[in-house]
């Protein structure tokens, strides 16, 4: 019988990544980065409401995301079979051959995982988290576990560093910047708020600095796919100085505070998790463990 309080544990380097508060700009990096699958993206075009509530997509990340790093395993199951349940009912076109696709194509899964995956983890050493080279591959064979939530094998994923560097250079030919794709990046640096967050409208102006970090924070390649932001010199090196600013400022920020950009839902589970760790033994006071 499983009897792991989380399903990672707080020692492991997915704690470490996923709890740094840069990766609301990995998470913005990773959708820009995803778009660029010409299939991936018909598949979010056509099946999903990015266009109307890009944040509510975001939000549905951080979730996921939490909930299979320091949530139950009975809870990460049970998420894990309402994402199979929900893309195994949905199915697209790609107008440029007409043929059909299942948002559950394996191959598709594959590159969503892996433009996740290899945005949290740079983000977050860009941003100054700590990280070695033995760190960064536990990192993709620890998420290689969470892979299978969304019915892949944990062979199907790269588990290293080096694998996947090789798979980003095998799929790099098929990638390209589709109207789409650029209208998707357009509409995440200045999206439209929904009807829900109204209220919040007034502090739209702050977000423009958070998803422009993500597009910076993109490969050079890609970048240069989209040519959305302009280019100019010691860009790069601003970002990184930016980047590691707002990740001090948000890791300063109190948890009271912070909390409020996630739901309910999130919160809960984080919560719970933190009474499921007391009780195994972890020192909680001071908010999750770090590892």
């Amino acid at each position: 019988m499983e009897t792991r309080p989380t399903v990672a544990p707080p020692e492991s380097v997915t704690w470490r990544v996923h709890l740094d508060r840069a990766m609301w700009v990995a998470g913005v990096r990773a959708l820009m980065l995803q778009a660029l699958h010409p299939v991936a993206m018909q598949g979010v075009w056509q099946r999903s409401d990015f266009m109307r509530d890009p944040l509510q997509r975001l939000l549905r990340i951080a979730h996921f995301v939490a909930v299979t790093t320091y949530g139950s395993p009975e809870e990460a199951e049970r998420m894990g079979q309402r994402v199979r349940e929900v893309h195994s009912r949905l199915e697209f076109a790609d107008p440029a051959t007409g043929n059909p696709y299942r948002v559950d194509e394996p191959d598709l899964l594959v590159w969503v995982h892996c433009a996740e995956v290899v945005s949290y983890l740079e983000v977050a050493a860009r941003a100054g988290l700590p990280l070695s080279g033995d760190d960064a591959d536990r990192y993709f064979a620890e998420q290689a576990r969470t892979a299978t939530y969304v019915g892949l094998e944990p062979g199907d994923v790269p588990r290293s560093v080096a694998e996947m560097r090789r798979y980003l250079a095998g799929v790099r030919p098929v990638l390209r910047a589709t109207p789409e794709a650029t209208q998707a990046v357009r509409f995440l640096l200045w999206p439209t708020m929904p009807e829900r967050l109204r209220r919040l409208a007034p502090l739209r102006p702050a977000w423009f600095p958070i998803a422009a970090l993500g597009y910076y924070c993109l490969p050079g390649w890609a970048r240069q796919c989209y040519g959305v932001l302009p280019e100019v010199p010691g860009t790069q090196a601003a970002t990184t100085q930016a980047l590691r600013a707002l990740r001090g400022a948000l890791n300063a920020s109190p948890n009271q505070l912070y909390n409020q950009l996630f739901d309910e839902e999130t919160v809960r589970s984080a919560e719970a998790a933190r009474e499921r760790l007391a009780a195994a033994g972890y020192d909680t006071r001071g908010g999750m463990p770090r590892g």
